[in-house]
């Protein structure tokens, strides 16, 4: 990288012009720094001792993670939002509800690792599930580097700064969120749901995830949270949402990831079907309850908005 940057300035002559150019670059990122140097990013990331609870539906920690991540990410400084709270979304659904014993029973026959835990998924769902694990801002930057590729800098410029004031903020609304609710994951709603008070689901001590769900409460999706406020965002800087676009993935198995000679590609005749079908990956892959994916793709949708409406609105 510091490669490449200084192969970019060496093409620029040399000359007050430049000098200046690089004493605004330099005066805006130290900016930057100072203002996110108490933002609140330092919290603890692994925490151990973190309040676990013994009620239905009450977070704890899930299997093979003994530690609750980042806790205190809800309470890092927004880019974009008032505060982090600001878009959080209502309670997830009671555990002797109708509903939520759909949504168990839902990700109880998908989500298994096919090993331990049969699955009822295709080969296609299992190809999706693995290919959203992800990292979001990794995908969706990929994403927008596709649809960009025809944009002027300046436009280019404008357009990564609002995805990824978006997406930052994605992550911390999704975490207060999910510290606020404290909504048990899937993983341990199966093994433990002889214990939920509901006729309608039954339990399987040995449920297994097709990937080790992370160790952090259901509530809403994180990933559904980044992929609505990237599509969003996506949507609104271009005014369509009909671009078609195809991209890959770094988490599918050894010989079709991006690295590799030929790829596997997923395509989209759309960006709210990228993130529709990220979403869906969350129950594929036995991390999220179908209530987390819907109202995080929602979530994201206003944060994304927010964005657009608030910060770097192009000058006429």
């Amino acid at each position: 990288m510091e490669t490449d940057y200084t192969a970019a300035l060496a093409a620029i002559p040399d000359g007050r012009h430049k000098a200046r150019g690089l004493e605004v670059g330099q005066a805006a990122a130290a900016a930057i720094l100072a203002l996110g140097a108490a933002d609140g990013s330092d919290t603890p990331l692994v925490v151990d001792n973190f309040p676990q609870g013994t009620a239905p539906g009450e977070y704890r920690f899930t299997p093979g993670t003994p530690f609750a991540f980042a806790p205190g990410w809800g309470d890092v400084t927004p880019f974009v939002l008032d505060h982090s709270s600001q878009f959080r979304p209502g309670p997830p659904y009671p555990v002797t509800g109708r509903k939520y014993a759909a949504d168990l029973n839902e990700i109880k026959a998908l989500g298994g690792d096919g090993v331990t835990t049969p699955s009822a998924r295709t080969p296609e769902q299992t190809e999706i599930a693995l290919f959203w694990v992800e990292s979001s801002p990794l995908q969706w930057n990929r994403i927008a580097r596709t649809v960009s590729a025809r944009l002027d800098p300046w436009a280019q410029a404008r357009l990564f700064a609002l995805l990824n004031m978006s997406l930052a903020d994605g992550y911390v609304s999704s975490f207060e969120t999910k510290y606020h609710y404290d909504y048990w994951r899937p993983v341990t709603a199966i093994r433990a749901a002889d214990t939920d008070g509901n006729p309608r689901t039954s339990a399987d001590p040995t449920w297994t995830p097709l990937v080790t769900t992370p160790p952090i409460p259901d509530y809403d999706s994180a990933q559904a949270v980044q992929g609505g406020a990237g599509a969003t965002v996506l949507k609104r800087f271009f005014g369509t949402d009909r671009i078609g676009f195809s991209t890959c993935s770094l988490t599918l198995p050894a010989g079709g990831t991006c690295t590799d000679p030929s790829p596997i590609t997923r395509s989209y005749a759309s960006f709210s079907a990228a993130a529709a079908e990220n979403g869906i990956s969350r129950i594929l892959v036995g991390f999220h309850f179908r209530k987390a994916v819907d109202e995080g793709i929602e979530h994201g949708n206003r944060i994304g908005d927010l964005a657009v409406d608030r910060v770097l609105r192009p000058v006429r």
